[in-house]
């Protein structure tokens, strides 16, 4: 029979004490970031854009390209 290596016991199992019916753990720092989906887009005013050439504005999605060029997320109709 094989016995699984002792990394210090049950007790160090996030939440297995109040599972088992002891009190609840309390955190002082939340556990979430806070982050809204939509806070990690990139925004670089006054750059101009590698693909289409036009002027990024404040409030236009962009990405950096890997060579470090900013291109729109989607290119405004230059039309």
């Amino acid at each position: 029979m094989t016995t699984p290596p002792d990394f210090g016991g049950r007790e160090i199992e996030e939440g297995l004490l109040e599972d088992l019916g002891g009190p609840a753990e309390h955190h002082a720092v939340s556990h979430q970031d806070g982050a809204l989906p939509d806070d990690n887009e990139a925004h670089a005013p006054g750059q101009v854009c590698q693909r289409c050439g036009a002027v990024i504005t404040r409030g236009q999605d962009v990405r950096r390209r890997a060579d470090g060029k900013w291109v729109h997320e989607v290119c405004p109709d230059l039309g």
